[in-house]
């Protein structure tokens, strides 16, 4: 892996020109369906989700929308999802429990959209309740960040069994810029406020929050797509049929298990 900083890593994520899941559906999953709406609001262009297949065996896949322009970045409201856009998600993730069929989640969100609007939707209820059922969920469940992923807005797709980065992705409780915002009421600390944080993949694969880093070509996805799309491809090669073997009920108390070591420390004394 590259030794860039959390801060050189930010900039590369925010480049113009990095893929988003418009490049890396069509590239990994065949005869992809989109589905719409979440059966109690509307739909939201934040997340897109449906039924597709990876090496001939259907999926459900489930995808946060960051745009490649500013015309696809004012659609998906610039990947901040509504309440509706987790309860579509959630809706998928039962629909693929029914017909038992793995959830793969692609993370790319600076967080949950938090205008008046979302609250009075119950924004926090959504997200919570998908924290909930995913933990649950008898079914695989893969999560991939694919850049930013951002509080509980990316948390309500990352519960999962297995929770892969691509090189340059970070992963974080709050953005850097909301980091210094609150602590130094000072967003342009930034860049300090990231390295702090510990928040790149090297740095949660260490700490047991994710379990695999996917390899990006030099200078980030953007520089050659096509290679970063087989290298997430053959990461789920390798993931589906080994989360396909475990029963259920070791599939589920493996999933609590991988949450529960989270932020566990020992006292030196």
């Amino acid at each position: 892996m590259s030794e860039l900083t959390a801060t050189q890593r930010l900039a590369i994520i925010r480049e113009k020109g990095r893929p988003t899941v418009h490049d890396y559906i069509p590239a990994l999953f065949g005869n992809f369906l989109e589905l719409h709406g979440d059966r109690h609001y509307g739909d939201d262009a934040a997340i897109i989700g449906g039924v597709g297949t990876f090496v001939g065996k259907p999926v459900t896949v489930i995808a946060q929308v960051k745009g490649r322009d500013l015309e696809e970045n004012k659609r998906s409201n610039f990947s901040m999802p509504h309440p509706e856009g987790y309860r579509k998600a959630l809706r998928l993730a039962k629909q693929a429990e029914k017909f038992h069929r793995p959830v793969i989640c692609l993370v790319d969100t600076p967080g949950a959209f938090c205008g008046v609007e979302a609250e009075e939707r119950g924004q926090g209820e959504a997200i919570a309740r998908n924290l909930m059922e995913f933990m649950t969920l008898r079914t695989p469940i893969v999560s991939i960040v694919l850049g930013e992923g951002g509080s509980g807005g990316a948390l309500a797709l990352a519960v999962c069994d297995e929770l892969a980065m691509l090189e340059n992705a970070l992963y974080s409780v709050i953005s850097p810029r909301g980091f210094a915002s609150i602590l130094w009421k000072d967003a342009s600390r930034e860049s300090e406020a990231a390295e702090l944080m510990k928040i790149t993949a090297d740095d949660l694969l260490r700490f047991g929050v994710c379990e695999h880093i996917i390899a990006e070509p030099a200078g980030g996805a953007q520089n050659d797509p096509i290679l970063t799309a087989e290298n997430i491809s053959d990461y789920l090669a390798e993931v589906l049929p080994r989360l396909a073997a475990f029963d259920t009920d070791e599939l589920l108390r493996n999933r609590y298990e991988k949450f529960r070591k989270i932020g566990v420390f020992a006292d030196m004394g």
